[in-house]
C-alpha cells in the first residue's frame, strides 16, 4: 500500500534509454528508425534523420588523392550476426561483436570508371540489451559525459585595478580553433585568433573584407570600437591579413596568399572546424542569426554578430535586432547553467573514436593512391582497417568513460549506466575544477541529481541522471512538465531543457488541486528564471511538475523519508545503498518508496516475461513458457556466477508450472530482488538505546540470532586463474606429479591436477598443479657416470602449482578448462588455461559494516547471545542496537520515522472506529485494515504524515492479550535480557531496513609472518594484496627515540626489515631456540653508501676503534642456515607483485 497523495501523470520511463536509444542511434538499426518513425508522427522537429556512423561515412567521404583524379567514398554500412552470444563471450573471454561491412566505392574521375565492393570494417563492439558491453570477457559499461556544449559564450570580469567591468566572449567549436574577444579596461575591443596573442578587432573585420567606412558605418555609435579603429594601423585588407599572419606564425614570410589560406583553414573550412550541429543551434539562438543548422563552420555574419553583442553588452544595452524582426536579450552566460553543459553519451564518444580512426585511415588511403598502379587499384587494396579497429579497441579498454561495470547488487549497475561524469577526455580534470562546476545549479532540477555524487575529490563532478530526465537530440537533458493553461492543470506533458524552462513560470508537484485540474489556492509557490522561489497568483503559472521525484536519481529516490534527512546523510545513504551484498535470502523493505519494483525491472537482473502464456516446466536451471502465440519460449536461469566484485550473481524461478503470465511479468528473481522488488537488505528490529558503551560512535550490537539463522550471510565467489606458458626451457605442465609434495596433499587433485568440485580450501591448498622447466645446472663427474650407468634422469622442474592465497577459504564450486589442443581460442604462447572458482559463504561477525537507508552507518562491535539481548514485554528480543546519538547530530531524521512505520507495517493496523481526516483518507484508499508484514510505500517529498504515523501506532493489531508493545509515542517498553530487569525509560523500537556493505572484515584483516621484499632496498612490502608489513615510519622512529628505547628501535630498523644476514640467522635462532645475535648493517644503509660513491665521493664505514668495515654482501655461514632451515636464496626474493 501506498502513502502517495500526488497522482503521477507520467510513467518514470525506461531508465536504461540513456544508454540504449544513443546507442541504437549509432548504429541506425530498427528500434532506432522506429522511433525517429514515431517521433516524426508526433510532429517533432528535432529528431535526427541520419544514425552516428552514417555521418562519419558521409563526412570523410569523398577521400581523394592529392591531384583529384581519383576518389573513394563509402556508403550503407551493415552488421552481420554476431559471431558468439553474451554468455560464451564472457565464458572464453572475448569481446561481444559483430563484423561490419561497408560498400565502397572507388572513381577514377578521369575514366570514369568505378569500382564497388563490400569491405570489412572490423568487429564492432555490440552492447547487451542491459546497455553494457563485453569487452575480452568483462562487462563493461560506458559513461555519460558532461561537457561544455559548442557554441558562443559571453562573460563579465571584474578588473581588479579600475573595479570596471571587462567583458569576454568565446567562441567555441566541436572541434577546431577557438576565436576570442575581450574588451579590456582601455575600452579597446580585442581578437584572440587560435589563442595566440591580442590583435584590435578591427584588423580581423578588415581581413574580412570590410573597410574602415563599413565598420564605422555599422559599429560608429559605439565608443568602444571608434578608439580601437583609431588605435589600429593597418591599411586596407592584404595588410591586416599579413599582421594577422604574423601574429599567428611569427618568424615565417608573410605572403598574402599563404595568409588568406591560413584564415579560411582555421574558421571557414569544413575539415578542420566543426561546430556541430548543436553549436549552431546555440549560435543561431544566442545571436539570433538566421543560419541553416548543418552549416558547420563560421561565417562573417557570425562574427560581426558577436562582434555587436559584445560592444552592446559593454554600452550596457538589454538587446540587439536579430534575423526576421526577432529581439536577441543581451546578457552574459552562465558556463555552469545546464542549458550550456551537454551530454556525450555512449554513441556519441564511439562516433568520436571511430571518426578518429577513419581520419588515420584517410591518410593511408591517400598515400596509396599515389603509390599504386591506377588500372590495379580496388577499395580493398586501399583501405587499412587497422587503424579504425585500433582506436575502437583503444577507446573500450583503456578511455576514462569505459568502466569496469559496477556489479555489487542491481542498483549498482544500474547507477553505474546512469551516471553522468564531467572528468575524462575534452571534459575537467579533478585538480582544475573549482567550487562552481561542482556545485548544484538550479537548472539541474529534474536533470541531474542534488545528492547522488561522490564524496572525495570527485565530489559535484560525477552525478547521477534524475528520474524522468531524458536525453535531446543535441546532446541537452530534458526534464518533463505538465501544462498549466489558464491556472488549470491540463494532461498535456512537454519535456523541457534548462534553457526553454527559464522562460516559464513553474509550480512543484505537491501543490494543492482541486479535482477539476485548478488550483486551490490564489497565491502558488514557483520557480521562476534562475531558480529563484516566489509566490505568484495561479494564473501566472506555466508548467507545474509532473512528480515529486522528479528532482532526484533512482537510487535517492529509494530512500524513504527522504524529505526528513539532511542532504549530507542522503548522499551517503544513496551510496551505500550500491555498495549493499546481496544476501542469501532477500527480503522486499516493509518501508519502500514504490521505486524498488521500477529499479528492479529496469536493472536487467531479473528475467521477465517477453510474451504472455502459460508455464509448461520450472526447473532451476530453465523456466519453459508456451506462449499464447503458439511458440515456446526458453528462459535460461543463472546460478551463482560471480559478478565483477566477487558477490554472487544467483537467479530463482518465482512462478510454478501451470501459472500465467503476461508481458513483462518477472519470472524469476535475480540477486538482491524479491518478488521483483529490489531488496538490498533486511528488516531487523531495532532498539535505539546505549548499552554498555558497545554502541559508542557508531558502533552496532547484534543478536547472535542473525549468525545462526543466516539472516545477514552472504556468498562469495572468487576466481584464480593458472596458465601453462611455453618457457625457454621448455613447456610448463599442468600435471598432478608435483615434486616434494606429500600425497595427502594431493589428496583433493584430480589425475590431470586439477581440485574437484566440492572440495574444501584453506589458504596455502594447492588448486591446480603446474610444473615449470629449471635450467640445468651443470654436472659433476660422479652424477655424469650415473646417468650414464642409469639413462637420461627426468628433468630438473619447480612446483609453480596455483595455490589458495593468504586469508581466502571456501568450496571450490566450479572450474574451467581451456587448452589449445581442444581448438579454444588462447593468447599466444599459452597452452593452456585453467580457472576455479571458490565459493564461501560469510556470516555477518564482528569488524562488517552495516547501514541504513538514511546514511546511518556504523562497524559491528559485539554480537550479543540472543538471551543477552533487550526483550519485549511479550519476550521478543531486538535483534540490533543503535546509538541514539547518532541521529540528533546528524539530522537524518528519516531512521526514527522509518522505525516507527517499521512497526505499524510489520504489525498491520486497524481504523475502523477512528473519525479524523488521516484515517479518512487511508479509509478512502481502501486501507482500513491491514495485514501484519504489509510492504508500505511512502514516496519521497510525498510520503506518510506525522499525523498518520502517530494514528496508526496508537491503532496497530494488538496481541492475543490485547496489548500492544509499542505505545502511540513510538517507545517501548524494554527488559534487560541479562538480568531481566526493565529498563528505567522507555526505549524507540521498530523495525529498520539494514544493509550489509561489501566492507568486509574479512577481505580486510591481515597479518605478516614471513614474506617478499622490495628488490633495492630489502625492506618488507607493504599491503595486504603484497602480503607486505606495517610500515614503522618517520614519526613512529621519533616517539621511540623520544622514549630513549634504544634496542626496540635498533631491532625494528634491522633485523624486522632489511638487515639481510640478521633476519636469516634470528630465524635460525628462533627455530633452535638460541639467543638472538646482535643485528648487522641494513640494506638501506649499504644503498645509500653506493649511491654517493656513485657521485664520485669516496665513503667509508669506521667502526669505533677506528677500523674500516667491509661491507660483504653475504656470509657463507647464512647459505649454510638458509639451506638447513629449507630457505632458498639463490633465487632472488620477489620484487614485483607478480612474482609474490
Amino acid at each position: 500500500m501506498s502513502f502517495a497523495r500526488i497522482q503521477e501523470p507520467l510513467e518514470v520511463p525506461d531508465l536504461l534509454a540513456l544508454q540504449t536509444e544513443s546507442f541504437d542511434w549509432l548504429l541506425g538499426n530498427e528500434k532506432w528508425k522506429a522511433r525517429v518513425e514515431a517521433a516524426r508522427q508526433a510532429g517533432r522537429k528535432d529528431v535526427p534523420t541520419q544514425s552516428g556512423l552514417e555521418e562519419i561515412f558521409e563526412e570523410i567521404s569523398p577521400i581523394e588523392d592529392f591531384s583529384g583524379t581519383m576518389s573513394l567514398s563509402f556508403r550503407d554500412h551493415r552488421f552481420e550476426p554476431p559471431k558468439y552470444s553474451v554468455d560464451e563471450c564472457k565464458d572464453k573471454d572475448m569481446t561481444f561483436s559483430a563484423p561490419m561491412f561497408v560498400t565502397a566505392e572507388f572513381i577514377n574521375n578521369t575514366t570514369g570508371e568505378i569500382k564497388s565492393q563490400t569491405v570489412f570494417m572490423g568487429d564492432f563492439p555490440l552492447m547487451t540489451p542491459k546497455g553494457t558491453f563485453i569487452i575480452n570477457g568483462t562487462e563493461r559499461v560506458v559513461v555519460s559525459q558532461l561537457v561544455r556544449s559548442p557554441g558562443v559564450y559571453f562573460e563579465r570580469n571584474v578588473d581588479k585595478t579600475s573595479d570596471k567591468d571587462l567583458f569576454g566572449c568565446k567562441v567555441i567549436p566541436s572541434r577546431g580553433a577557438w576565436l576570442e574577444f575581450e574588451i579590456d579596461k582601455r575600452d579597446s575591443v580585442g581578437v584572440r585568433i587560435d589563442r595566440k596573442r591580442k590583435q584590435a578587432v578591427t584588423v580581423l573585420l578588415k581581413a574580412l573584407g570590410w573597410t574602415s567606412e563599413q565598420i564605422l558605418e555599422k559599429f560608429g555609435q559605439y565608443e568602444s570600437m571608434r578608439a580601437t579603429l583609431e588605435k589600429d594601423h593597418t591599411a586596407g585588407q592584404d595588410d591586416a591579413l599579413l599582421d594577422i599572419y604574423r601574429k599567428l606564425r611569427p618568424g615565417e614570410p608573410p605572403t598574402k596568399e599563404s595568409a588568406q589560406t591560413l584564415l579560411e583553414n582555421l574558421y571557414f573550412n569544413p575539415k578542420r572546424y566543426d561546430l556541430a550541429k548543436v553549436g549552431r543551434y546555440k549560435i543561431n539562438k544566442k545571436l539570433g542569426v538566421d543560419s541553416e543548422i548543418s552549416q558547420g563552420t563560421l561565417t562573417e555574419d557570425d562574427i560581426v554578430a558577436t562582434i555587436e553583442y559584445i560592444v552592446r553588452l559593454h554600452a550596457g544595452e538589454e538587446s540587439m535586432p536579430g534575423a526576421n524582426d526577432r529581439e536577441v536579450i543581451v546578457e552574459v552566460d552562465d558556463i555552469d547553467h545546464f542549458g550550456n553543459r551537454r551530454l556525450r553519451s555512449v554513441g556519441e564518444l564511439i562516433q568520436n573514436q571511430v571518426r578518429l580512426g577513419l581520419a588515420r585511415m584517410e591518410r593511408v588511403v591517400r598515400e596509396r593512391m599515389t603509390t599504386q598502379d591506377v588500372e590495379a587499384i580496388t577499395p580493398q587494396t586501399l583501405i587499412n582497417i587497422r587503424p579504425v579497429v585500433a582506436s575502437i579497441k583503444e577507446f573500450f579498454g583503456t578511455s576514462q568513460l569505459s568502466q569496469f561495470m559496477d556489479q555489487t547488487n542491481p542498483l549498482a549497475g544500474l547507477t553505474h549506466k546512469r551516471r553522468l561524469s564531467a572528468l575524462g577526455p575534452g571534459g575537467l580534470s579533478r585538480e582544475r575544477a573549482g567550487f562552481e562546476v561542482r556545485d548544484v545549479h538550479p537548472s539541474h532540477y529534474g536533470r541531474m541529481c542534488p545528492i547522488e555524487t561522490p564524496e572525495g575529490p570527485n565530489i559535484g563532478l560525477i552525478g547521477s541522471l534524475a528520474s524522468y530526465g531524458r536525453i535531446n537530440a543535441f546532446g541537452f537533458v530534458e526534464t518533463p512538465y505538465r501544462k498549466v493553461v489558464d491556472g488549470r492543470v491540463t494532461e498535456q506533458i512537454d519535456y523541457l531543457t534548462a534553457d526553454e524552462e527559464d522562460r516559464y513560470v513553474k509550480a512543484q508537484a505537491n501543490t494543492a488541486l482541486n479535482p477539476d485540474g485548478s488550483f486551490a489556492e490564489s497565491r502558488v509557490l514557483v520557480r521562476t528564471k534562475g531558480g529563484e522561489t516566489e509566490l505568484a497568483r495561479a494564473e501566472e503559472v506555466d508548467y507545474i511538475d509532473v512528480s515529486p521525484r522528479q528532482m532526484v536519481s533512482v537510487a535517492t529516490a529509494m530512500i524513504p523519508f527522504l524529505e526528513h534527512d539532511d542532504a549530507n546523510r542522503a548522499l551517503m545513504g544513496s551510496n551505500m545503498q550500491r555498495q549493499s551484498v546481496p544476501l542469501l535470502k532477500s527480503e522486499a523493505p516493509l518501508v519502500g518508496t514504490g521505486m524498488e519494483y521500477r529499479a528492479a525491472t529496469d536493472a536487467g537482473d531479473v528475467i521477465s516475461a517477453d510474451k504472455a502464456g502459460v508455464v509448461e516446466e520450472v526447473s532451476a536451471d530453465y523456466i519453459t513458457v508456451m506462449n499464447d502465440d503458439g511458440t515456446r519460449t526458453t528462459y535460461r536461469v543463472a546460478k551463482f556466477k560471480r559478478s565483477n566484485q566477487g558477490t554472487s550473481f544467483n537467479q530463482k524461478p518465482i512462478v510454478a508450472e501451470g501459472d500465467r503470465v503476461e508481458v513483462n511479468q518477472v519470472i524469476a528473481d535475480g540477486p538482491c530482488t524479491d518478488k521483483g522488488e529490489m531488496a538490498l537488505g533486511k528488516n531487523l528490529l531495532v532498539a535505539f538505546m546505549p548499552w554498555e558503551g558497545h554502541n559508542y560512535e557508531d558502533a552496532i550490537i547484534l543478536s547472535q540470532r542473525l549468525v545462526q539463522d543466516d539472516v545477514l550471510s552472504s556468498i562469495h565467489i572468487e576466481e584464480h586463474e593458472v596458465d601453462a606458458r611455453d618457457t625457454k626451457l621448455g613447456p610448463e605442465e599442468i600435471t598432478r606429479d608435483i615434486p616434494n609434495v606429500s600425497e595427502e596433499v594431493l589428496a583433493d587433485l584430480d589425475e590431470r591436477g586439477i581440485i574437484r568440485i566440492g572440495a574444501e580450501v584453506v589458504p596455502g591448498d594447492i588448486l591446480v598443479g603446474k610444473v615449470t622447466p629449471k635450467g640445468e645446472t651443470e654436472l659433476t663427474p660422479e652424477e655424469r657416470l650415473l646417468r650414464a650407468i642409469f639413462g637420461e634422469k627426468a628433468r630438473e622442474v619447480r612446483d609453480t602449482s596455483l595455490k589458495v592465497p593468504h586469508g581466502e577459504q571456501g568450496k571450490v564450486i566450479g572450474v574451467r578448462v581451456f587448452s589449445r589442443e581442444e581448438g579454444d581460442e588462447l593468447p599466444p604462447g599459452v597452452n593452456e588455461l585453467v580457472r576455479v572458482y571458490v565459493a564461501q559463504k560469510r556470516k555477518i561477525t564482528d569488524g562488517d559494516k552495516l547501514a541504513g537507508r538514511h546514511g546511518n552507518k556504523g562497524v559491528i562491535s559485539k554480537i550479543l547471545p540472543v538471551e543477552d539481548m533487550p526483550f519485549l514485554e511479550d519476550g521478543t528480543p531486538v535483534d540490533i542496537i543503535l546509538n541514539p546519538l547518532g541521529v540528533p547530530g546528524r539530522m537524518n531524521v528519516g531512521q526514527v520515522l522509518e522505525t516507527h512505520l517499521g512497526w505499524i507495517a510489520a504489525r498491520g493496523w486497524d481504523i475502523s472506529g477512528i473519525q479524523e481526516a488521516w484515517a479518512e483518507r487511508l479509509r478512502d484508499k481502501g486501507f482500513e485494515k491491514v495485514a501484519p508484514r504489509t510492504n508500505m510505500a511512502t514516496p519521497v517529498f510525498d510520503g506518510a504524515h506525522e499525523e498518520e504515523i502517530v494514528g496508526l501506532l496508537d491503532n496497530t493489531i494488538a496481541n492475543r492479550d490485547g496489548d500492544r508493545m509499542v505505545q502511540a509515542t513510538g517507545k517501548a517498553r524494554l527488559f534487560d535480557g541479562r538480568s531481566g530487569e526493565p529498563f528505567p525509560y522507555p526505549i524507540s523500537v521498530g523495525y529498520i531496513y539494514i544493509l550489509k556493505l561489501l566492507h568486509l572484515v574479512d577481505d580486510k584483516i591481515h597479518a605478516r609472518s614471513t614474506g617478499p621484499y622490495s628488490m633495492i632496498t630489502q625492506q618488507p612490502l607493504g599491503g595486504k594484496a603484497q602480503f607486505g608489513g606495517q610500515r614503522f615510519g618517520e614519526m613512529e622512529v621519533w616517539a621511540l627515540e623520544a622514549y630513549g628505547a634504544a634496542y626496540a628501535l635498533q631491532e625494528l630498523l634491522t633485523i624486522k626489515s632489511d638487515d639481510v644476514l640478521g633476519r636469516v640467522k634470528v630465524y635460525e635462532a628462533i627455530v633452535k631456540g638460541e639467543n638472538i645475535p646482535e643485528p648487522g648493517i641494513p640494506e638501506s644503509f649499504k644503498v645509500l653508501i653506493k649511491e654517493m660513491q656513485s657521485l664520485c665521493l669516496n665513503v667509508e664505514v669506521l667502526s669505533s676503534d677506528g677500523m674500516s668495515i667491509e661491507m660483504r654482501d653475504t656470509d657463507e655461514d647464512v647459505f649454510r642456515a638458509a639451506e638447513e632451515l629449507g630457505i632458498d636464496l639463490s633465487r632472488r626474493e620477489p620484487s614485483s607483485v607478480e612474482e609474490v
